[in-house]
């Protein structure tokens, strides 16, 4: 196979999704939507948590961080897809190429260590409501938010560099509608033996420790409410915690689709589509999730739309 180095490679190609040519209208007026309503529905949330003093708390300052992720995340990935169905080029430059990627991966950790300190943070809420307001500080919360983009810049920054390190092969074809890690590595033609093994541990770590930090917040809470079960207790805990849980399963269910089980698909096409739930679907299902499952927000979003109402 022909070699060419990092220098040489000027450009990929992203094969896209496995649609037909006459589909591309409807599938592009279908992901603009999706786009827009994600970008609108996270920047409403903001907005909101930002004019009502009452979401001024510990739990929306993060909801508000993983709002500003979720609107990241998707414009990393989606206005290039659509740029590409628009004009019916699948070329996208080695910079961009390497850019999309630095950025792909460090949003996705973000929200990663963002659902974690989320989850401490409703921990604290509901095992320790006493002392809530002495733990969650404001000092705490900057903390937690400023070391979670710190690791997430090494994180990102880490991979990148192996990666540019990397020759690749004359077949410059990417199997999926963005620039992703996974890919990439098939591509090349050097010894891929290093990325592998810091994917396995550095990686790695970086994915269980924010999952258990979950997974034993959870397992607390599930323990401190089952001493003394009762209907109030066990409905203000999943009003608390219900739409903060089910963001967690479809963030990492479809993150596990996506990369981890993607060696058990029998196709490429079944891999695309988990990618697009993970990169596409699930920032757009996170406004409403938590604002239909959410009175504050709602009570935000009404005294929102009667100034605006009163201002006309």
């Amino acid at each position: 196979m022909k070699r060419e180095n990092q220098s040489s490679t000027s450009k990929f190609l992203l094969l896209g999704l496995p649609i037909q040519p006459e589909q591309q209208g409807v599938f592009f007026a279908l992901f603009l939507g999706m786009y827009l309503t994600t970008v609108l529905g996270n920047l409403l949330i903001i907005l909101l948590i930002r004019l009502d003093a009452r979401l001024h708390t510990p739990m929306y300052f993060f909801l508000s961080n993983l709002a500003f992720t979720d609107v990241s995340f998707s414009s990393v990935t989606i206005p290039k897809m659509l740029m590409n169905m628009h004009t019916q080029q699948q070329s996208i430059l080695y910079v961009e190429c390497i850019s999309q990627m630095y950025f792909f991966i460090l949003f996705g950790c973000f929200d990663n260590f963002l659902l974690a300190v989320m989850a401490y943070d409703r921990y604290v809420a509901i095992c320790q409501p006493l002392h809530y307001t002495t733990v969650m500080r404001q000092e705490l919360c900057i903390s937690l938010v400023a070391v979670s983009w710190f690791f997430c810049c090494i994180h990102a920054l880490l991979h990148t560099l192996l990666l540019v390190q990397l020759s690749f092969c004359a077949e410059n074809t990417i199997p999926n509608f963005f620039c992703d890690l996974p890919s990439l590595l098939k591509m090349s033609c050097s010894d891929i033996s290093i990325n592998e093994l810091v994917i396995f541990t550095e990686g790695g770590m970086l994915f269980i420790l924010p999952l258990s930090i979950i997974l034993g917040s959870y397992v607390h809470i599930g323990t401190i409410i089952l001493r003394v079960p009762s209907t109030k207790r066990l409905f203000k805990a999943f009003s608390t915690c219900g739409s903060h849980l089910f963001v967690v399963s479809l963030y990492y269910g479809t993150l596990a689709g996506a990369y981890f089980f993607s060696s058990l698909w029998d196709s490429n096409d079944k891999y695309i589509v988990a990618s697009v739930i993970y990169a596409v679907v699930t920032p757009m299902l996170n406004p409403f999730i938590y604002s239909l499952r959410n009175r504050d927000i709602k009570q935000a979003l009404e005294i929102f739309l009667n100034r605006a109402n009163f201002l006309k």
